[in-house]
């Protein structure tokens, strides 16, 4: 692939849609579980159930890969409900070893539907996510095009989530924890790399290995550290000592080498 042909978007220039191949046979039986009891009585009323991430994709690694899902309600939760989706999310993680561990990221019809949230939840749904269950919201937004306000809404938030992971990882002992943790945060660091993309930038990184090659790009001096954190996402062994300081240093310069907000009009 020539440096400068644009990747992950369509003729027009809008940022491709995920394909929807058959999902692994192996995850069916947990996801009929989830769906049953998402929308059972005792549940928040479920407007739409989605899922994202290698599942989604059909590239799961059995007992190595997150399950990932999107929960929106039809209205916003309360405390007694949030309560019970964590306890419902904690007995079948614990139920199924063949993941290790599920995620809910929590909605509720309202919140997504909002223009204020086009660029996080309408963008989320759409080029990520496939409908297990509802309503297909998805059809209810056109394709996106590449824009740094959609980078920031998905991963703004990377200088505190990182510098949570190092701070969990430095009181970490077990191993398998250790792992898991530095592959999520290598991941976190890696897409949020996207962030110090240029305004009129044509690409839209999709993998881990096109958001490394549209950054080294722009900061051929950085190949080497980013390739640490791109090893490390989907390391069988943990990373040599010093991982937490090496990964705050990273967040930090990225941080601090963020363009400033583009202007609103």
């Amino acid at each position: 692939m020539s440096p400068n042909s644009a990747f992950g978007v369509d003729a027009d220039g809008r940022i491709s849609l995920p394909a929807e191949p058959p999902l692994q046979p192996e995850y069916r039986a947990l996801l009929d579980q989830l769906r049953t009891a998402l929308c059972a009585p005792a549940s928040p009323p479920l407007h739409s159930l989605y899922l994202y991430g290698s599942v989604a994709r059909g590239t799961a690694t059995l007992g190595a890969s997150d399950l990932d899902l999107c929960l929106i309600l039809q209205d916003p939760a309360d405390t007694a409900q949030l309560l019970h989706l964590e306890n419902l999310r904690q007995t079948l993680q614990a139920r199924h070893p063949l993941v290790s561990k599920i995620d809910f990221d929590i909605g509720h019809l309202e919140q997504v539907l909002a223009t204020q949230n086009l660029d996080s939840w309408g963008y989320w749904l759409k080029h990520h996510c496939r409908c297990l269950w509802g309503e297909d919201l998805r059809s209810r937004f056109a394709p996106f095009r590449p824009s740094r306000d959609i980078a920031l809404a998905v991963n703004g938030d990377f200088l505190a989530v990182l510098n949570d992971y190092a701070m969990h990882l430095d009181r970490e002992q077990m191993p398998a924890e250790v792992l898991r943790l530095q592959r999520q945060a290598s991941r976190k660091l890696v897409r949020a790399t996207n962030l110090l993309r240029q305004e009129q930038e044509p690409s839209w990184p999709q993998s881990l290995d096109e958001h490394v090659q549209l950054f080294v790009q722009h900061y051929p001096e950085m190949a080497g550290p980013i390739d640490e954190f791109r090893q490390a996402a989907e390391a069988t062994a943990p990373a040599s000592v010093g991982f937490s300081d090496r990964l705050r240093q990273m967040a930090q310069w990225m941080n601090q080498e963020l363009p400033p907000p583009s202007p609103r009009h």
